[in-house]
């Protein structure tokens, strides 16, 4: 399960970083009252996911097996 953990991490870091990436290329921003406001038009739902996968990715690479006596 560990090797399963650290792959899963890994793919969830890199998911992260290309889908932060692209979530923070596609923002408008516009002035108003002489204060610039940046509003995002990207979908945040790969970015969301992309974490989810590495939490788990971490907690499988960093967990203990436990052991039935």
């Amino acid at each position: 399960m560990k090797k399963v953990g650290i792959l899963l991490l890994i793919i969830g870091i890199i998911g992260l970083a290309y889908f932060g990436y692209e979530a923070m290329q596609e923002s408008e921003s516009f002035e108003v009252l002489g204060a610039e406001v940046a509003v995002s038009t990207a979908n945040w739902t790969p970015v969301i996911i992309s974490g989810i996968i590495a939490l788990i990715g971490l907690i499988l690479a960093v967990a203990k097996k436990s052991s039935n006596t």
